[in-house]
């Protein structure tokens, strides 16, 4: 059966606004938002801890068991710094989210990250790394990346993403009563 609310993905560094913009769209959207963290705590999706890092090892394998057949159904918004663990098929819309480089200095400083996990996730974001992720893992057509730098980027991008998912809904329901 095909979906009728569609799935989401929003991505990016750490620190470059995913949550807040998760939290924004699904209170306008009703999409839910499903954020892996979250999930991989509260289903024990973990594989170890990093001393280093000072931070759990999700197990991506056991995070697909866990909310297959949910994401299948449709209607979430995807909350994760990786997106190429998800099968193409469950998704309709990557949003790659991008922050300067100072700005998510100050965002990550101000998380109290270590020195090296503060690096890691710079180095990250000035590399692309997220973006190219997106790039191997999806079709073209479906990411978009968008500048998180501040609360004006912020409430034009929900707009822009609530408007996509209404010309989406559209598109969707058109087709489902042209094959009725």
């Amino acid at each position: 059966m095909p979906r009728t609310r569609p799935n989401i993905i929003i991505t990016g560094t750490p620190g470059v606004g995913k949550t807040t913009l998760c939290e924004s769209l699904a209170s306008t959207t009703h999409l839910v938002h499903l954020a892996i963290n979250r999930v991989a705590k509260e289903r024990d999706c973990y594989d170890g801890w990093h001393d280093a890092l000072n931070s759990w090892i999700v197990d991506e394998d056991k995070v697909l068991d866990a909310i297959e057949e949910e994401v299948k159904l449709g209607g979430y918004l995807i909350d994760w710094h990786a997106c190429d663990l998800f099968p193409e098929s469950w998704i309709d819309l990557v949003i790659v989210l991008r922050c300067d480089s100072t700005v998510l200095y100050d965002r990550l400083k101000a998380r109290n990250y270590s020195e090296q996990k503060l690096q890691e996730n710079m180095d990250a974001e000035i590399m692309e790394v997220l973006l190219d992720e997106a790039r191997e893992a999806f079709h073209k057509d479906l990411i978009i990346e968008l500048q998180s730098n501040s609360s004006d980027d912020m409430e034009a991008n929900t707009a822009r993403i609530e408007t996509w998912v209404e010309q989406w809904t559209r598109d969707r329901c058109s087709e489902a009563m042209r094959g009725a």
